[in-house]
Parts: C-alpha cells; sequence; structure tokens
C-alpha cells in the first residue's frame, strides 16, 4: 500500500482547544536539531524558563514545561507533592474539577469535594469557610474552566490559603496567555498552564511553575534513578522520611535536576516543541500581555454581540464568564451535531460541543491565542447565521455581523 503525502485541510479552528498555532511558531518547528545538552540548547531552555516566569507574572525560580499534554503538568505536580493520605479539597465546578479529583485519588490523596451547578463559579468565601472546615494539606482548582465556559475568581482563596497554611495548586491551562493569572500576588503556590489555547502552540507540553513552599516538599522525597545516581544522592535517599514520589517520568524532583545547573539526564528533550513554545512566549512577550489580555476582551465582546443580535442566548452566568471561551445555548428543536458538521464539511470552522449535563445542550466557541482574531470572529458569525438559518432555526437575521462590526468599528 502506498501512501500520499500529508495534506490536511485548512481550518478556522474555534474551539476551546487545540487552536490554529502562530505561524511564526510553525516555522520555529522547523529549525535544525540540536543535542539536549548542547550549549544552543540548554541557553534555549534558560531563555524558555525566564520568559515562561513572566507570563505566570511571578519570581518563582522554578518555571518550566512538562513533556506531554495539559494534564501532564498536572499530574507531574500534584503527585509530586500528594503522599497517601493527604487531604486535599477540590471544588468542582466543571468536567475538569473531576479530572483534579481523579489524580488526587489514583495517587492516595483523601479528598474532600466541593460542587456547584455548571454554569457558575463558587463565592470565594465559600470555599474559604471550605479550607477552615477540612484543613486540607492541599487545596486544587480550575481557574478557566472550558466545559462551561466560567473562571474563578482566586485572589482571596490563594491569601486564606497562605493564612492557613494550606498550598494553593491551580489548574490555568485555559487562561494563561488570554487572561491575568498573577501566580505572586494571588498567592498560588503551584501553577500548571498548557500550549494549546491561549498561547498558540501544538498540544506537547505543560508549562509550570511553583514556589519554594511546594519545592521543599518536592525535595523531601526526591530520588535520583539509580543507574545516574551518586553516593551522595542514595545516602540522602536513605535519610528521607517521606515516600518517594511514585512516578518517574512526572517525578519534578528529577526534572527540577535536568532544567537546574546539574543537568542530569532524565529524558531526551521534546526538542522542536521547545523551539515551539520559546516562539510562543517570545510572541506573547512582543505583543505585550496587557494588550493580549485585551485582545481577548474585544473579540469576545464582538462575538457575544454578534451572537445576542442574531437572537441566540448564551450560557452560564455572564459575571463569571471565562474571557476565551463562549458557550451558547443551543436553540429549542435544534439539533446541534448536524450544524457544527456543517460549519466543517461548508465553511471549514470547527467549533465544540461540550461534556456531562451539558453535552448536546451548547456549543463553545473559543477565541483563544492566534484563532483569536478579528477575520475570525466575523467568519464564524456569518457562517453560523447561515447553517442555523438552514436547520430552520428563527435569527435575526443580518443583525450578527453588524453588531459585531460596531464593537471593531467604535473600538
Amino acid at each position: 500500500m502506498s501512501y500520499k503525502e500529508l495534506n490536511t485541510p485548512l481550518r478556522t479552528i474555534m474551539t476551546a482547544g487545540p487552536v490554529e498555532v502562530d505561524p511564526r511558531v510553525l516555522r520555529a518547528m522547523s529549525t535544525p536539531i540540536v543535542g539536549q545538552f548542547d550549549p544552543a540548547f540548554t541557553t534555549i531552555m534558560n531563555e524558555v524558563m525566564e520568559m515562561l516566569r513572566e507570563v505566570f507574572q511571578t519570581k518563582n525560580q522554578w518555571a518550566f514545561p512538562v513533556d506531554g499534554t495539559s494534564r501532564s503538568g498536572i499530574e507531574a505536580l500534584l503527585c509530586s507533592i500528594i503522599e497517601p493520605g493527604d487531604k486535599v479539597l477540590v471544588p468542582i465546578f466543571g468536567r475538569f474539577g473531576h479530572l483534579l479529583t481523579e489524580i488526587c485519588e489514583r495517587y492516595g490523596a483523601e479528598v474532600h469535594i466541593m460542587e456547584t451547578t455548571w454554569g457558575e463559579v463558587f463565592d470565594q468565601n465559600d470555599v474559604i469557610d471550605e479550607i477552615k472546615r477540612v484543613k486540607p494539606k492541599i487545596t486544587a482548582i480550575v481557574h478557566g474552566e472550558t466545559s462551561t465556559g466560567c473562571m474563578q475568581p482566586l485572589d482571596q482563596i490563594g491569601k486564606a490559603c497562605r493564612e492557613e497554611d494550606v498550598f494553593l495548586v491551580v489548574d490555568a491551562v485555559a487562561s494563561i496567555g488570554g487572561t491575568p493569572v498573577k501566580v505572586d500576588e494571588w498567592y498560588i503556590d503551584g501553577l500548571v498552564g498548557g500550549t494549546q489555547k491561549c498561547l498558540s502552540v501544538p498540544s506537547g507540553m505543560s508549562p509550570i511553575t511553583y514556589n519554594h513552599r511546594l519545592e521543599k516538599l518536592i525535595n523531601a522525597r526526591k530520588k535520583v534513578e539509580r543507574g545516574i545516581s551518586t553516593e551522595a544522592d542514595r545516602k540522602n535517599e536513605e535519610a528521607m522520611s517521606h515516600p518517594t514520589i511514585k512516578s518517574n517520568y512526572f517525578d519534578i524532583s528529577m526534572l527540577q535536576d535536568y532544567w537546574g545547573p546539574r543537568r542530569l539526564n532524565h529524558h531526551t528533550e521534546a526538542t522542536s516543541m521547545l523551539y515551539a513554545l520559546r516562539e510562543g512566549l517570545r510572541i506573547v512577550l512582543e505583543e505585550g500581555l496587557e494588550e493580549r489580555f485585551a485582545r481577548h476582551k474585544l473579540n469576545e465582546h464582538a462575538l457575544i454581540s454578534g451572537l445576542e443580535a442574531m437572537g441566540l442566548e448564551l450560557y452560564g452566568n455572564r459575571q463569571c464568564k471565562l474571557p476565551t471561551v463562549t458557550c451558547v445555548t443551543v436553540p429549542e428543536g435544534i439539533d446541534p451535531e448536524p450544524v457544527r458538521s456543517m460549519l466543517l464539511s461548508q465553511f471549514g470552522i470547527e467549533i465544540a460541543s461540550s461534556f456531562g449535563p451539558l453535552h448536546g445542550k451548547i456549543w463553545r466557541i473559543g477565541s483563544m491565542g492566534y484563532s483569536c482574531r478579528k477575520e475570525n470572529i466575523l467568519f464564524v458569525l456569518g457562517a453560523l447565521e447561515a447553517v442555523l438559518t438552514r436547520h430552520g432555526a428563527k435569527l435575526h437575521t443580518g443583525k450578527a455581523l453588524q453588531a459585531a462590526l460596531d464593537v471593531y468599528i467604535s473600538d
């Protein structure tokens, strides 16, 4: 059997991830491969750490990517600090709170959950009250929940965690690079991001950062692989009073030695992905964080104005909306999947469905990173109106694009 040369179709990707990759990132990925300990490459590693600190708005020493999709970073951080029997509080307001719960349970944590309706977030005082009641070692929470399009405020939760000597771990996969995430100001101890959303880099790396409080926990469980450990390493391990981190690949204590001055071999680095991440971060900083956040808000405003002018209803509490994902209620009598299918087949546009209790009830339109552009917003509004009209939806035709243009022209 012979195979044709790879030739994927061009798409306008307006999902909650992945998103369109910036062409400059794609070009960077074609850069020649060098060895992972070549000074040229370790310089790139150091630059990535420096740029991550800026994007994460932190002075933490440790800020580096875990090789793997976003949940690899979540699992790495959690498995490196959770010891069997540790209490972990997880406030759940969508699918990915359940993911945090499952990962914590698999590493032996005693997980306490609190839940709210999908489409809402928690009053920070309610979370703080539960922290004081449960007295967990760790509070793990999602910042931007893509399954519901909601964003959880964290500034007071982080401060309370610090006062109660509780560690705060945050999933910011959907928010980093698209809306403010202030690691130090919000007293976040450990934070996980993703490449395939607002950073507009392919999926395959999960940037993380953590402070000296978590580093102390991690170092208390530090182990070096036998094949490369020194006598001093083995003596330190014998003196440990804490259990070794269960995962080898996700052992952050070993990743520290890989990313730090020791440069101790852990795995073969995903070279081209690191090139991509470096370029993606460079582009974010070149645009400017505040300017980038403002761009996401502007395009969100235009999208919402167009959808509502069309006669569609947004799903979820507007007071806690995630700027990078807009959830739309499927109109009564409309089958949501044929609409998505026609958008893809006739216009080359992909939007997302949702999960769990919201499956079949909403569409999710992402406006993230490189996908978050005026031409994409106008294109998806025009196409969605055409497809819904074709499927018999009763709309205010001709209104959506004009409402979006009003936003752009008045800006």
